[in-house]
């Protein structure tokens, strides 16, 4: 079975900061490369949504509501839901990720 993979407007807004940083930082070249890489993921997320890691940021919480896969240094945490995914925020992994995951999923 397939899953159906959303972006939320939350997650398309972060994809779309991350690619204007790399063209404008390090070229077109490298955003389209991370653009593929990216899109990969999500092929692989309606592949196998399941296979994601739950954020250690939430674990520690005892939150199991969420899940992430990384392309480094990428982390995208999504929610499964049915037969979607939705995916809810794509961050530098080196970004501090506590407070991020915070305020983006607890106080929404």
């Amino acid at each position: 079975m397939l899953f159906t993979v959303w972006l939320t407007d939350d997650a398309a807004r972060d994809l779309s900061e991350v690619l204007d940083y790399l063209a404008a930082a390090h070229g077109p070249a490298d955003a389209d490369y991370v653009l593929g890489r990216i899109e990969q993921a999500f092929l692989d997320l309606s592949e196998s949504p399941e296979r994601g890691a739950y954020p250690k940021e939430l674990l520690n919480l005892g939150i199991r509501e969420y899940r992430e896969v990384f392309f480094k240094p990428y982390r995208i945490v999504y929610r499964i839901a049915g037969e979607d995914v939705f995916v809810l925020l794509i961050a530098d992994g080196r970004r501090d990720l506590r407070s991020l995951l915070q305020r983006r999923l607890l106080e929404a």
